[in-house]
């Protein structure tokens, strides 16, 4: 059994239908102030905690770059909080053709009260910048991020490619270096199979960054030891992944397998360790799991891959994320979970390893089961942040036809 009690979770916001969000939540624990939790949500929500997790203020975000979806909130350990976003420069959403044309980061250093207008990066008009997530070296205060750029959304041209891009901050977000690209393969520009996506960046214990992504139903592997500056000609693979990274599960509108990548950077016995996690169909397509890879040499070989998800069902587990504690070492996954259900009621559970992801205890940390439903989108990711056995998770649920977006009080 876990180190805490089965607790009931708690609602952050609540929308007022199945169709608008909130949905895709972010969320992360202040290291300056552990007591302040700060989330985001679509399309432009931000939630804050001055109590643990306990109770919630939301509003809404605004910057003379718009405000579009796919938030990503981290903070440095002097407490200032970012919140990574889309662009939407017009307020014209998709009518317009500078929709998605670069990437905005806005801060507060109030936990979560107010924002910056923002600073920006990636800008490339025509291109379009897609899918970014961003993470902070706590030595040193460094920001980067990486992110996919398409040449043309939804382009079925040979010649439009998309390829993930990197930048860093080293002026805690005030600005940003030029694009650079770090992958060896190009992938099309149908958010698809075929398409680089899932770039999730994490710094190492000595300020190494490392990030993986899905092409063409294979994870690819990438770092840098100089800060950002050069990397790997040869992308590493981390595994195969069966099914791709697009997935087919009943009653989502989508979902996707896409890795989520993190190193230990705590003084335990896996100081240094590099884990990937990702869903895949390698089971059936009728039986989707979560998996972990991990590396202990900075990646470049992989172990084979573990299953995070430890039911004896053919039933669907996905959509997963994770955090290790930047103090114990331990690991935390979330995901979205049908062991216990039927047809396509979904729970939500967590799963925890304290040996570097050889072994998993699983736990629900969800209350009433939901069902999702056709054209709802419940987003493409959930999220999690740990700190100190301090454990946050954050995801989407569907009730009375409403979205909302709760987290779980959880102690290690």
């Amino acid at each position: 059994m876990a180190l805490f009690a089965q607790q009931n979770p708690v609602k952050i916001f609540e929308g007022t239908n199945a169709f608008h969000g909130p949905c895709e939540p972010s969320i992360v624990i202040n290291p300056a102030n552990p007591a302040n939790v700060v989330a985001g949500s679509v399309l432009s929500y931000y939630h804050y905690s001055l109590d643990s997790g306990k109770t919630w203020e939301t509003g809404k975000l605004k910057s003379s770059y718009g405000v579009w979806g796919d938030p990503c909130v981290v903070a440095d350990k002097k407490g200032r909080i970012y919140y990574f976003h889309l662009s939407d420069p017009t307020g014209k959403n998709w009518s317009s053709p500078e929709m998605l044309d670069r990437m905005v980061c806005q801060y507060s250093d109030d936990g979560g009260k107010s924002w910056s207008d923002g600073s920006y990066f990636g800008l490339a008009h025509p291109k379009d910048q897609d899918k970014e997530w961003a993470a902070v070296d706590q030595r040193t205060g460094t920001i980067v991020s990486t992110w996919t750029q398409f040449d043309k959304y939804d382009s079925d041209a040979a010649e439009d490619e998309s390829n993930i891009l990197f930048v860093r901050s080293t002026d805690r977000g005030l600005s940003w270096s030029e694009a650079l690209r770090i992958n060896q393969f190009s992938g099309n520009c149908l958010d698809d199979d075929g398409t680089t996506e899932g770039a999730v960046p994490c710094f190492g214990p000595r300020g190494e960054i490392y990030v993986a992504w899905s092409l063409n139903s294979q994870i690819y592997f990438d770092y840098s030891k100089d800060g950002g500056t050069t990397w790997q000609e040869q992308d590493v693979v981390v595994s195969r992944q069966p099914g791709g990274w697009t997935m087919d599960i009943p009653g989502m509108q989508r979902t996707n397998g896409m890795p989520v990548t993190a190193c230990d950077v705590s003084n335990g016995p896996f100081r240094g360790a590099v884990y990937v996690c990702w869903g895949d169909t390698r089971n059936g397509f009728d039986n989707a799991d979560i998996w972990l890879a991990s590396s202990m040499d900075g990646g470049k070989t992989w172990g084979q891959p573990v299953r995070v998800n430890d039911d004896e069902t053919t039933r669907h587990q996905f959509l997963p994320w994770l955090a290790v504690d930047p103090a114990t070492g331990y690991l935390y996954c979330v995901f979205y979970d049908r062991r216990n259900t039927e047809v396509n009621s979904t729970e939500v559970f967590l799963a925890y390893s304290k040996d570097a992801g050889q072994t998993w205890v699983n736990e629900k940390i969800s209350g009433e089961a939901f069902t999702p439903k056709q054209g709802a989108f419940m987003g493409d990711y959930n999220n999690i942040s740990a700190l100190n056995g301090m454990v946050r998770p954050v995801w989407t649920e569907l009730h009375n036809n409403k979205l909302s977006v709760w987290t779980a009080l959880l102690k290690f």
